[in-house]
């Protein structure tokens, strides 16, 4: 069991002794049960991409646009492959990438494979993701084309130490129609590659309990070593319902990606947006005086 799904476990007991002398009615811990009760509000429908699915989800530069219906149907592809790859329940998916569209797909593929996300943060030196992969015991890594030469060098010192093993690495190309700069190989995918390799018809793997993992963040370590946390699935629908409410969003807003979305999980703000049937506007770079 991964350790991240251990704390999990710890968290509910926790919970589960303070509410010991209080009469509640049994919680409903399953996801898919949730989803079965809700079929009159449509929840279903829309978490399998139908209800906004004509809506546009994803535009970056001139030459990606994709609907909902296109998105949904690339994240369980990628959760097809993801799992093809040998990436059971719990194990951590890493990136180290700006905001570009395979981002956004990873905050949905990799919770429907029932993976825990862990998004690096791209300005850190290699010592510290180093230290990073370590700690989160990342299984895959999905790495921008641009930060391959920094991923080399962290993959490169991993392979020093014989007590683990390096992650699989996956390159995020710069485009669609650009050449990747490395050969493919067991241990190396390409992500639309890997992503044709996958299928449609992937049945989503829903988390067992409320409490179970959906991703781990970490701190920069900038005045202090870093440090880590644990989101789980019912963290993170509170959070995208707080978003709702203090950002006053109303549905299908457009959200032009200016800030991280490795930090904090982009504060739930692409979940947030899945929910709105909202637009992403995504940017490699950000030069302010461009988009003014």
């Amino acid at each position: 069991m991964n350790k991240f799904f251990k704390s999990s476990n710890v968290v509910m007991r926790f919970f589960n002794g303070l509410n010991r002398s209080v009469q509640l009615p049994a919680p409903t811990h399953s996801v898919r049960q949730l989803c079965l009760l809700a079929e009159d509000i449509e929840l279903r429908k829309l978490l399998e991409g139908n209800v906004f699915r004509d809506r546009t989800s994803v535009v970056f530069g001139s030459s990606v646009k994709y609907t909902w219906e296109d998105t949904h149907s690339r994240c369980l592809k990628l959760a097809s492959a993801l799992v093809q790859l040998g990436i059971p329940r719990g194990d951590v998916v890493a990136t180290l990438a700006p905001n570009v569209p395979a981002m956004q797909e990873l905050y949905f593929a990799v919770p429907m494979a029932e993976a825990v996300l862990c998004t690096l943060n791209i300005r850190l030196d290699s010592s510290v993701v180093v230290d990073l992969l370590k700690n989160s015991e990342a299984k895959i890594i999905f790495v921008d084309q641009q930060l391959l030469q920094i991923a080399q060098g962290e993959l490169s010192l991993l392979s020093k130490d014989k007590t683990i093993k390096p992650p699989i690495l996956v390159l995020i190309p710069e485009s669609e129609n650009s050449v990747p700069p490395i050969r493919e190989t067991y241990n190396i995918h390409e992500t639309e590659n890997l992503l044709a390799s996958g299928s449609s018809n992937f049945t989503i793997r829903w988390p067992k309990t409320e409490m179970d993992p959906i991703s781990v963040n970490y701190t920069s370590g900038t005045t202090s070593p870093f440090k880590g946390l644990v989101y789980n699935y019912r963290g993170a629908y509170l959070n995208i319902i707080a978003t709702f409410i203090v950002c006053g969003m109303g549905p299908m807003p457009t959200y032009l990606w200016t800030v991280p979305m490795f930090h904090g999980n982009g504060w739930c703000f692409l979940w947030a947006m899945a929910a709105l049937g909202g637009t992403n506007v995504c940017l490699r770079h950000v030069f302010g005086k461009k988009y003014i």
